[in-house]
């Protein structure tokens, strides 16, 4: 398949720290595709660069064939390419249909602003979509706040799913997990991309699930792209062995 996105020289530098230094991979349509690395390997900085967080000192990043280099979060939205965030990023007071309803309500693309929610027929849709796709609606009225740690992840997937993107970043999506939500949110992620055809690139520190669940893996080690390739690929390459635990096994 066409790559949708592709990173060509990606750099960004804080003082004398390059903390991403030349970058370059494309993530195929319909595909999932993982950034691994040692701690402090400049995962979550190439992160926030594709995402739009932070600017970067040199390089682009193409989405969809359009050039989205720097363009803040909402923009990249309307591109079609949705985030998730590493700390748990939701309106905790809020039940969990009105988070959902919040996201959704990017697809009424500015339509009935003065009128009441209830109105939104097409965000309404949505939310009851997302409920259901991810097993929420027993837990709808409850307040976000009131989740446990694994359902609380699972609704920002949920949200950050809302406005329909065709690719989605998840940083650290099973973060904090126990072992039975860790292998839930592995099989949701499988789902959304076999069943629902979504693009997706994640920054995650479990080797074991990125190895299970993704079709291309990208390495950094000290800022750098240290290797990538197809998982059983890297998994037997002789650097990043040495990277991860010191010594060539």
């Amino acid at each position: 398949m066409n790559p949708i996105l592709s990173v060509q020289g990606l750099s960004v530098q804080f003082g004398a720290l390059k903390a991403v230094n030349d970058v370059s991979f494309e993530a195929r349509q319909g595909a999932i595709t993982a950034v691994i690395g040692p701690n402090g390997a400049g995962k979550s900085s190439l992160f926030n660069l594709i995402s739009g967080a932070i600017r970067p000192t040199a390089g682009s990043v193409r989405f969809d064939d359009q050039d989205v280099t720097a363009q803040p979060p909402h923009r990249l939205l309307a591109s079609g390419l949705s985030r998730s965030f590493q700390i748990t990023n939701l309106f905790l007071d809020l039940s969990v249909r009105e988070n959902l309803r919040l996201a959704a309500q990017f697809l009424e693309q500015g339509r009935g602003l003065l009128r009441p929610v209830q109105h939104s027929a097409t965000a309404r849709r949505r939310v009851d979509e997302l409920l259901e796709q991810f097993d929420l609606g027993g837990k709808a009225d409850d307040l976000a706040g009131y989740l446990s740690h694994g359902e609380q992840r699972r609704l920002e997937i949920a949200v950050s799913l809302a406005s329909r993107p065709r690719m989605l970043l998840l940083d650290e999506p099973t973060q904090g997990m126990s072992h039975s939500d860790t292998h839930e949110t592995e099989a949701l992620i499988r789902r959304l991309s076999r069943d629902h055809g979504l693009t997706i690139l994640l920054v995650e520190h479990d080797v074991e699930l990125v190895m299970n669940l993704s079709d291309h893996v990208v390495v950094m080690h000290q800022g750098q792209k240290l290797a990538e390739g197809r998982p059983a690929e890297v998994r037997a390459n002789a650097a990043v062995q040495t990277a991860y635990f010191g010594e060539k096994t």
